[in-house]
């Protein structure tokens, strides 16, 4: 009997040693939480060294994704594998805010769900954490105007219309522009008047950097005989595409170019003064804040979600005049030294 018994209790404290490893990386009891990113551009490698370091510091595991095709079907397959790995909460750059809203809200009814980067503020979400890009937009505006204060003729090119963020830094900068509020809501068609700035186009190349840089060199054709042009570009691998046209076409330093994001490229053409400035988000602290709030909601911590449910990461503009201690601070942050 003694021995049945002994047997019996190994047996049921393996089941339950099992059971409190559930969910959580065996072994370690550590949580196991999962970041996802929309695309696969370098940008995303610097929100994963934030959230390197804050598997460091919190002693989490951390799953790290970024779809090699930046759609929405691509990213549910990616999140439902991390489900079925058993991750304990997820950060979601979301593709389609609208589309995907439904299948977010199953995922937010059974593990704690934020968004980053792309909100997707209808959706069961707890909390954004990311840019004000509508307010990111508006900063990009005033460099238009800084470059050509008297007015001339823009074109605006970004990944896709149905990111939110696209969507919010579009009209941060027509409405800066215009000089007025939701300025993108009146009627558009080919050199739509924002204020003393004509608005060309917004191209839209579906995260196809070659496609990025096809369009770039189209305006710059239909805006050759144009004395005082900008072109800007919202997402992160736009301002090197439209950098690598206007220095095919001949144009570096007679036609403007205002960029988004800290790509090398953009740097190094800011440095050159081949691009005039950009605004920079801070995907490092993306990735940092948001498994922290992750690690703290998956213990059951709702204290550390702000009162409206969104985390603003503030943004900075980069011009010639700070670049270089910029790129030296990024470096730091890469582990690649200065």
């Amino acid at each position: 009997m003694r021995r049945r018994d002994l047997l019996l209790g190994m047996v049921v404290g393996w089941i339950l040693v099992s059971l409190a490893g559930c969910g959580r990386n065996a072994g370690s009891g550590k949580l196991k939480l999962g970041f996802v990113s929309n695309n696969a551009h370098e940008f995303w490698s610097i929100a994963e060294a934030g959230t390197r370091k804050a598997e460091k510091e919190l002693g989490v595991e951390v799953i790290f994704r970024r779809p090699t095709e930046g759609t929405a079907a691509r990213q549910k397959e990616i999140i439902e594998d991390l489900l079925a790995m058993g991750i304990q909460g997820i950060a979601i750059s979301v593709n389609d805010p609208d589309g995907q809203r439904e299948f977010l809200d199953r995922i937010a009814d059974q593990i704690p769900l934020i968004t980053q980067d792309n909100d997707a503020p209808e959706s069961k979400r707890l909390c954004y954490i990311g840019t004000n890009n509508y307010e990111a937009g508006r900063a990009a505006g005033r460099m238009v105007k800084e470059v050509m204060p008297q007015g001339g003729k823009i074109a605006i090119f970004v990944g896709k219309p149905d990111p939110l963020n696209a969507r919010q830094r579009r009209q941060g900068v027509l409405d800066e522009l215009a000089g007025e509020k939701d300025a993108t809501g009146r009627p558009e068609g080919k050199y739509t008047m924002f204020g003393n700035y004509a608005l060309l186009d917004t191209y839209y190349d579906y995260v196809d950097v070659g496609k990025a840089k096809q369009q770039a060199a189209d305006a710059l054709t239909l805006l050759r005989d144009e004395e005082n042009v900008c072109l800007v570009g919202l997402w992160a691998y736009n301002p090197p595409a439209i950098l690598s046209a206007v220095q095919d076409a001949g144009k570096v330093g007679k036609v403007h170019i205002v960029a988004f994001d800290e790509n090398e490229e953009t740097l190094n053409g800011i440095r050159s003064g081949a691009i005039y400035g950009t605004v920079v988000q801070d995907p490092f602290n993306f990735g940092y804040e948001s498994i922290k709030m992750l690690a703290r909601l998956a213990r059951g911590d709702r204290s550390c979600l702000p009162p409206n449910g969104i985390l603003y990461i503030p943004h900075r503009i980069i011009k010639k005049d700070n670049v270089d201690a910029f790129q030296q601070e990024l470096r730091r942050r890469l582990g690649k030294g200065s």
